[in-house]
């Protein structure tokens, strides 16, 4: 594959992924568990497909090759999907997607603690600028009512970021077999949620089609066209274009919607967009990142 359709890939990766925020406004009824388990059951039978095709016919075989990782990184994609949809639900697009951006930084602390993997100079101030980011959005979502939103979606990217390091510890360099297990996970968990608080599982028909749709379609699609074009792309020019994906994000619900960003959220969002462009300039990533997968 040339760099250039590498480059197309992961951009309409990037624009499918942005639309997963308009998608989930458009959820009337369904609560989080009973989205978390429609669009894990949309994105599971996608991504073993593409597992099949790609190990010759079997599927399970490449799960149970990842072994304690695949499982601990599953899982940290439960609390990544869960929280993700609560905060979308909960807050504005534009301040979930912006602290779902901050993944890459948790993940580099994660990698320090976990793996004593060393994180340059740079990475640590761009973690330091992006932390004053964050911790503004998260004060103005308290006087805005969606404190509990911005939590939620900073406990998001902390499982994306426990998911990134797990690939790293169990050295996977496929990550597709890990994601079909935090589906499978994130069903089970969903239905376990659905029982403990009493919500429905069979909400509207419209609802449930837009969760697995949401799932096959705008989540492992996308993850599939990352996967491929991040073959040929450099890590640090794919973080760059992954950016799409957070400012197209509140553009979409803003031209649909009318759905705006408030101030605290535009000035945090400069800073960790300028902290996560800094550390991608300055050459931190030496592996592809994980995709955001909101």
């Amino acid at each position: 594959m040339s760099y250039r359709k590498g480059v197309v890939l992961v951009l309409v990766a990037a624009v499918l992924w942005s639309l997963i925020g308009l998608a989930l406004r458009q959820i009337e009824v369904a609560g989080t568990w009973a989205v978390l388990f429609w669009r894990s059951a949309g994105m599971v039978p996608v991504l073993a497909l593409w597992v099949a095709l790609n190990a010759g016919g079997a599927i399970l075989g490449p799960v149970r090759r990842t072994g304690r990782a695949g499982v601990l990184g599953g899982l940290g994609l439960v609390l990544a999907f869960a929280g993700a949809i609560y905060a979308i639900q909960t807050t504005t697009i534009a301040n979930a997607v912006l602290l779902f951006a901050a993944s890459p930084f948790l993940a580099a602390v994660l990698g320090w603690l976990v793996l004593g993997e060393r994180v340059r100079g740079a990475t640590w101030a761009a973690i330091a600028v992006a932390l004053v980011g964050m911790a503004v959005m998260v004060a103005g979502g308290i006087s805005g009512g969606a404190l509990l939103g911005n939590l939620a979606a900073l406990l998001s990217a902390l499982g994306f970021a426990l998911f990134t390091v797990m690939l790293r510890w169990g050295r996977l360099d496929d990550m597709m077999p890990a994601v079909i297990l935090g589906g499978v996970f994130s069903m089970l968990v969903a239905l376990v949620g659905l029982g403990v608080t009493g919500a429905p599982l069979l909400v509207p028909l419209r609802d449930i089609v837009t969760a697995v749709g949401m799932g096959a379609v705008l989540l492992a699609l996308g993850m599939a066209l990352y996967t491929l074009g991040s073959r040929v792309v450099p890590a640090a020019e794919l973080t760059l274009l992954s950016m799409i994906e957070v400012l197209l994000a509140p553009l979409w619900v803003w031209l649909v919607l009318g759905e705006t960003a408030a101030g605290a959220t535009l000035a945090g969002g400069v800073l960790v967009m300028g902290a996560i462009v800094f550390n991608a300039l300055s050459g931190a990533r030496r592996k592809p990142p994980a995709p955001p997968m909101t």
